[in-house]
């Protein structure tokens, strides 16, 4: 299995995935596609920016890391091209988890979020969460409670479960990173493909 090669395959799924994740949670700022009068009526864990700075911001640098492992040897190391390999593959793991811990914690404001639903205008003045435990996700009657912003229950439900879902992949390929990278480190660049890479000739 080359590692390498792996690494820049699963560096180069992260990058695409990030993306959306910073996007969902730009549109959370919008909810029901409309601009908000008062942003401290918005959801707060949208002020958490877990798809922002968790699946976002914090997945970036470990992507690149990823898709520079095939042929980073740290400039060698102790004279020796291979130590300088096994040395990015060791750096590459602690980047791993870095990834894994920002897309844990998009994962985790996500499922919370969906569990207490979103905050909304219920009238007379009165912004709150009408919803306890997520009873709203079984029954969709319980969201005519909310008056206002316009399809906010849909629209919150439906970013944060993209987040949720991103978060989980992120955590996965983190993970499986973690792992290229440990034997990376203690057997080397090894012959042969992962994610599609050709065996050397």
């Amino acid at each position: 299995m080359c590692t390498g090669s792996c690494a820049k395959c699963l560096g180069g799924t992260l990058i695409p995935l990030a993306l959306f994740g910073f996007l969902a949670n730009v549109l959370l700022f919008f909810p029901g596609g409309k601009v908000i009068e008062d942003n401290s009526n918005l959801s707060e864990e949208v002020w958490y920016f877990g798809g922002i700075l968790g699946s976002g911001v914090l997945m970036i640098f470990p992507a690149l890391v990823f898709l520079g492992l095939k042929n980073n040897n740290c400039c060698g190391c102790c004279g020796s091209e291979g130590c300088g390999k096994r040395f990015a593959m060791f750096t590459s793991t602690i980047f791993a988890v870095i990834g894994f811990v920002g897309a844990g914690y998009s994962f985790v404001i996500s499922a919370i979020s969906i569990n207490k639903g979103p905050k909304c205008f219920l009238g007379n003045d009165t912004w709150t969460y009408p919803f306890q435990n997520g009873d709203y996700l079984s029954d969709q009657a319980l969201w005519n409670m909310c008056k206002g912003p316009p399809d906010v229950v849909p629209w919150n439900l439906t970013l944060f479960s993209i987040l949720l879902v991103i978060g989980g992949i992120q955590m996965i390929l983190c993970a499986v990173q973690v792992i290229n990278g440990l034997l990376g480190t203690l057997c080397g660049e090894c012959q042969g493909g992962c994610c599609g890479a050709e065996r050397p000739v």
